[in-house]
């Protein structure tokens, strides 16, 4: 949750209207913004998510839609999106278009992972090209804009904050493999993986499994100090 607090921080005063969690996914960023006192929404594509989120009581609306076509029925105050946005193409036209629903003076807020280039990441895609090529469709790997074309995008429609945060977490050791293996592949890695057998899926597993130590050692109580970059911005309308 720290990216989402730090990214909830970062916001200033807001004008009226209500607050959209725009791929609110479990609701897990639901308890803070409830704290803003405005009418919550939250929006995600998925059913079994939604009703995670509707559990935590937070939200006054939950709307099931895809993100790369959703608008709102009334401008928000607040679009606060954590750790979704790289899961929706073309964000060329989509972030515009979000920021342009906002009444004036309110404020869209996004973190996005930008890990794509480290090797827990690059890895999945490197390998699986080497082993299967042509399989894996990298139109289907969730990715970022540069953070310098983010800010040609959002600056001529207000006032703009991009910044990147490098979080390192220590993860446990885990007894089926490689403790940033298993972090990866249920995200990064799923889309890699789906288009493969069983048998292709556990040799590019195996693959993955004898390099990415090298790249992150483990320490002797048998966890790893794994870092993970993120991309924040902000545009005030």
């Amino acid at each position: 949750m720290r990216p989402a607090i730090d990214l909830l921080r970062s916001i200033g005063p807001l004008p009226e209207g209500g607050i959209v969690d725009l791929g609110c996914g479990s609701g897990a960023a639901g308890p803070a913004l409830q704290q803003l006192g405005r009418a919550l929404t939250g929006v995600d594509l998925s059913p079994a998510m939604l009703e995670k989120a509707r559990a935590t009581g937070c939200y006054d609306r939950l709307d099931c839609a895809d993100l790369s076509d959703w608008s709102p029925e009334q401008p928000p105050a607040l679009i606060f999106s954590n750790a979704a946005l790289h899961w929706v193409g073309d964000h060329a036209g989509l972030i515009p278009r979000l920021a342009e629903t906002l009444v004036p003076g309110g404020v869209l807020a996004v973190q996005v992972p930008h890990q794509n280039n480290a090797p827990s990441h690059r890895l999945w895609l490197t390998l699986a090209d080497e082993l299967f090529p042509g399989r894996v469709d990298h139109a289907a790997i969730p990715s970022v804009l540069l953070p310098a074309e983010y800010h040609r995008l959002l600056r001529p429609l207000g006032q703009v904050s991009l910044w990147e945060t490098e979080y390192y977490q220590e993860l446990a050791p885990d007894g089926s493999g490689h403790p940033v293996r298993r972090f990866t592949e249920a995200t990064f890695g799923r889309p890699v993986l789906e288009p493969l057998s069983e048998a292709e899926q556990a040799r590019l597993i195996a693959a993955y499994e004898e390099v990415i130590g090298s790249a992150y050692p483990t320490l002797a109580s048998g966890h790893v100090l794994f870092p993970f970059r993120r991309l924040f911005f902000t545009l005030t309308r």
